[in-house]
C-alpha cells in the first residue's frame, strides 16, 4: 500500500503524515544486487507467516484496529523493528473500498468481521534493510465470490510476469492490458483506487544507519527513499510508481516491484502483493511458495496468461 505523494519538487503526505520541502539531491536509479535477494525473500515469508497467522485468529466481532494491531504485535516479537508501512485491514465490502474519497479511509476503522465476510490484511515490515510489502485475501467462513476472485487473480499474476518478459510494452501498456483482463473476467480494477492508481510500486535495501520513525503509518526513511528514487526518476524518463499515467510510459526499469492487482465484484475485493525482481534483460517472481500461489495449486487453478 502507499499513500505518499510525489512531485518533482516536493513531497507532501497527506496529514498527518508528512511534509518534505525542497528537492534533496538526485539519487540512483534503484538496482537489486543477486546477494540481496535472500534477504528480501525471507523479509516477505515472514510478512506472509504474519497475515496468515493473523487469519486464522479472525472471528466474527474483532475489529480492523485490532487485527492492525495483532500484526504489528506479532511481526515486533519476530524482530521486526522498522517499517514501509505498519499494518492495514480491511473488512467486508472496505475491500473493495466503498465509499473511500480520501487516503485516510484507507486506515483501519472500527468495522466487525463478521461471518462469511471477505477481508484483506497488508504488511510492509522491513527486515535487515529489506522490504516487504504483502497482501492477503480471505473470509470468515465460505464467501463463493472471494473464491472466484482469488482463482480468477492467477491470470493477472501470469500476464504481468509475461509482459514484463516481453519488454515490448511500457508500464502504462501493461497496466492497460491487465484493465483488459479484469474487464473480461467482469471485475472492477480497485488498485486505480489507490493514491496514484498504483498497480506496484518500486521497493529497496535501505542502509543504515536510519530512523527507525514513523509517520501517518509510513516508515520516515522509506518515504525519503520514494522521494529521492521518485526526483531522480523524473529526470530519467521513469517513476517508481506504476500506474497508468504518462510518467509511467517507460519500458520495465530494474530493480524490485511490489505489485498488488486488486479486483472487485459488487462489495467484495481481493488481491494478492508480491515482490517482482527485474533484471536488465529478464523478470521473475521472487518466491512461488506463498499462500496464493499454493492455494492455486490445491485449487486446480491454472496460472495462465492471454493476449488480449
Amino acid at each position: 500500500m502507499l499513500f505518499v505523494t510525489l512531485s518533482r519538487y516536493t513531497v507532501r503526505c497527506f496529514p498527518p503524515i508528512l511534509t518534505i520541502v525542497s528537492a534533496p539531491a538526485a539519487a540512483t536509479p534503484a538496482s537489486i544486487r543477486a546477494e540481496d535477494l535472500d534477504g528480501f525473500r525471507a523479509a516477505q515469508q515472514l510478512a506472509y507467516r504474519c497475515v496468515e497467522r493473523i487469519a486464522a485468529e479472525l472471528e466474527p466481532g474483532v475489529t480492523e484496529r485490532q487485527a492492525t494491531l495483532w500484526m504489528k504485535t506479532w511481526l515486533v516479537d519476530n524482530g521486526v523493528e522498522d517499517w514501509f508501512h505498519l499494518p492495514f485491514a480491511w473488512f467486508g465490502d472496505r475491500t473493495a473500498f466503498r465509499g473511500f474519497r480520501t487516503p485516510l479511509d484507507f486506515f483501519p476503522s472500527d468495522r466487525r468481521i463478521e461471518e462469511g465476510m471477505p477481508f484483506i490484511l497488508d504488511c510492509a515490515p522491513i527486515v535487515g534493510g529489506c522490504t516487504a510489502d504483502v497482501g492477503y485475501s480471505g473470509s470468515i467462513g465460505r464467501n463463493a465470490t472471494l473464491d472466484r476472485l482469488k482463482d480468477d487473480l492467477a491470470e493477472h499474476r501470469a500476464r504481468i510476469l509475461e509482459c514484463v518478459r516481453e519488454r515490448t510494452r511500457t508500464h502504462r501498456e501493461i497496466y492497460a492490458e491487465i484493465d483488459r483482463l479484469a474487464a473480461r473476467q467482469g471485475y472492477e480494477n480497485r488498485h486505480r483506487a489507490y493514491p496514484f492508481r498504483v498497480l506496484a510500486h518500486q521497493v529497496w535495501r535501505l542502509p543504515e544507519p536510519r530512523s527507525r520513525a514513523t509517520l501517518g503509518r509510513f516508515g520516515i526513511a522509506s518515504l525519503w527513499a520514494l522521494a529521492r528514487t521518485a526526483m531522480a526518476a523524473a529526470g530519467q524518463g521513469w517513476s517508481p510508481l506504476w500506474n497508468d499515467g504518462r510518467r509511467s510510459n517507460h519500458p520495465p526499469q530494474r530493480g524490485l516491484w511490489a505489485v498488488e492487482p486488486h479486483l472487485a465484484l459488487g462489495d467484495v475485493g481481493a488481491k494478492f502483493e508480491e515482490l517482482l525482481v527485474v533484471t536488465e534483460d529478464d523478470a521473475f517472481w521472487l518466491d512461488d511458495a506463498l499462500p496464493h500461489v499454493h492455494a492455486w495449486s490445491t485449487r486446480g487453478v491454472t496460472e495462465r496468461a492471454r493476449i488480449a
